[in-house]
């Protein structure tokens, strides 16, 4: 029986015959000698002897045996080929055929991050190297992905996290398809020596300072986007020059038109509505000409040189430039006044409050009145016929661009002095003290009290002539502790401090209003306690059934720990402390 040698060979523990062995080790000499002239010598044989040792292992655990022999190792050997074939090669005689059933199996591609071409993380370029393809097509879909739905971005990081860089030599060969062996460790080295000598001559570009490059790369884009104006991008701006024409053409026409329009409205309703209602009647016909002039004149500026890229036409001289400057000058210094005396006329705040008693009952209703009134000017204008009592004209409450902010906040209180008590507060701002007070002063505000239900109008109105200015009624109902409130549904939105869609009555079928209840921790729902208490109640009874349970078996650890862990939780449920 042969002698067995033990033998460390890329990491791995093996047992090999003697005369295995020693073919083993003439190999590698051969390999290593062949080699030593590379600057990364030591990295290729290492990266061989692991080659060598996976394949051996390979090979006792298909042949089912624990020790390496000769034949192992020259199968080995011939797979990952001799020597002296490169150097048949290189006198110019036919090239050694290798295993090509092996070879075709390893040339097996895998899946990893190409480190060396990457552009942010390697991913596109491995998947390039996989499917045979050009990275930038890869790069250049996934940009496309990026803007299709923004997919790609996700894509692209998920393959980040999954595919592996390609570290090793032997990783690079198998993220390329090349064969582990000796022609193709060969064959990837070439590449990168190759690929040294190219960098090499952009090292002097790229040892520039940082200012520099940044100066050359943006000499580079100039010059590049000089090429492409004066090329295909010259039809391009021409294109896109005429729709400028045309619809900055249209576009002026509509601001002529709605200026006059609005010059007309001076009587019209059209002020009465946000944010037209915030400028003084004096000052709106020269708010209007400076806001026209700001538009206008850019625009018209746009169309006129686009007018000139499309045709090659000088539409204007420098003398009317000039004054279309001077003109829009104007406009913008008459605008920009006007806007800071408008926002002069906020700075100050004033407020007035008005408390009433209300007569006491047990349960109060709070419903919003629908209705919307009118003057008589406007039951001329929306034909209202005044004979019919039956007619109701219903608001539909929803706000706007053009609706001024005008609604109603309602807080609901506990009473502190055991009295129901409605506050009402209006507040107003104004350029003086004096003025923000009278602003406050022309609200109007009016709610209606039928028994024991509050109807309350969910907006205020301004009196006739008065200058939005940040107007708001904040009402404070105060109620005392027990005193129950039915909050119908359509009030819910006007109440300011609680979550009132959270309450809902399960009792109740129509679900249009909501029981509430005064405590004094707040105001609470009442179908909300009525679940608190149902749950209290079936918590209690757990608990003494779980103080039963605690009793029989008490051999049991298991089960009197488990009992115990759930009557701790119930107990803290409950509030209450822990036994000590």
């Amino acid at each position: 029986m042969e002698k067995t040698i033990i033998i460390n060979i890329g990491n791995t523990i093996i047992h090999i015959e003697e005369s295995a062995y020693e073919l083993l080790k003439a190999y590698l000499n051969e390999v290593k000698q062949y080699f030593a002239n590379h600057a990364d010598d030591l990295e290729i044989v290492t990266d061989i002897e692991n080659r060598i040792a996976e394949l051996l292992t390979e090979q006792l655990e298909e042949q089912k045996k624990q020790v390496v022999d000769s034949a192992n190792v020259n199968s080995v050997i011939a797979q990952m080929g001799k020597v002296k074939d490169f150097d048949t090669v290189e006198e110019g005689e036919e090239e050694p055929v290798i295993n090509n059933t092996y070879q075709h199996q390893y040339a097996e591609k895998k899946l990893y991050r190409d480190m060396d071409d990457r552009v942010v993380a390697g991913v596109c370029a491995g998947i390039a190297h996989y499917v045979n393809a050009d990275p930038k097509w890869i790069r250049v879909a996934t940009v496309l992905t990026f803007f299709l739905g923004g997919s790609g971005i996700l894509v692209y990081a998920l393959l980040w996290i999954i595919m592996p860089k390609a570290k090793s030599r032997i990783e690079r060969m198998e993220m390329k398809g090349e064969p582990a062996n000796l022609q193709g460790f060969q064959k990837n080295l070439d590449e990168e020596l190759l690929a040294v000598k190219e960098r090499l001559g952009e090292v002097n570009k790229h040892a520039q300072p940082i200012f520099a490059r940044l100066g050359n790369f943006i000499g580079e884009f100039f010059e590049w986007l000089g090429r492409f104006i004066s090329g295909a991008g010259k039809v391009i701006f021409k294109i896109i020059a005429g729709f400028i024409v045309v619809f900055g053409v249209l576009f002026l026409i509509t601001l002529i038109i709605g200026t006059a329009a609005f010059q007309g409205f001076w009587d019209a309703s059209i002020y009465e509505y946000f944010p037209f209602s915030i400028i003084n009647e004096g000052n709106r016909g020269i708010i209007l000409f400076g806001a026209f002039v700001v538009l206008f004149v850019p625009i018209l500026a746009l169309v006129l040189f686009s007018i000139r890229v499309a045709f090659n036409k000088q539409a204007i001289n420098k003398t009317l430039s000039f004054a279309l400057l001077i003109i829009w000058l104007a406009g913008v210094a008459i605008t920009g006044y006007q806007a800071a005396k408008i926002s002069s006329e906020f700075k100050q705040h004033a407020e007035l409050t008005q408390t009433t008693d209300l007569k006491a009952y047990p349960v109060y209703t709070i419903n919003i009145d629908k209705s919307k009134y009118f003057s008589k000017e406007d039951s001329v204008a929306y034909h209202i016929d005044a004979n019919n009592r039956h007619q109701i004209v219903v608001d539909d409450f929803e706000d706007g661009p053009f609706v001024s902010p005008n609604r109603i906040r309602i807080d609901i209180n506990k009473s502190e002095t055991g009295v129901t008590r409605l506050t009402q507060k209006y507040e107003s701002q104004g350029k003086t003290f004096q003025s923000a007070l009278q602003n406050a002063q022309n609200i109007s505000y009016n709610y209606v009290m039928k028994d024991s239900e509050l109807i309350f109008s969910p907006r205020f109105q301004l009196r006739k002539g008065t200058i939005w200015r940040n107007q708001e009624v904040r009402l404070n109902l105060e109620i005392p502790v027990g005193t129950k409130l039915i909050l119908k549904q359509d009030a819910y939105r006007y109440v300011n401090n609680y979550w009132t869609w959270e309450c809902n009555d399960s009792e109740n079928d129509h679900n249009d209003s909501s029981i509430w209840v005064m405590t004094d921790d707040g105001l609470k729902c009442v179908a909300k306690l009525k679940e608190e208490a149902l749950k209290k109640e079936q918590l209690e009874q757990e608990l003494r059934d779980l103080d039963h349970l605690h009793k029989d078996k008490p051999n049991d650890t298991l089960y009197q720990d488990s009992v115990s862990n759930r009557i701790k939780e119930v107990r803290k449920e409950l509030g209450i402390e822990p036994e000590q």
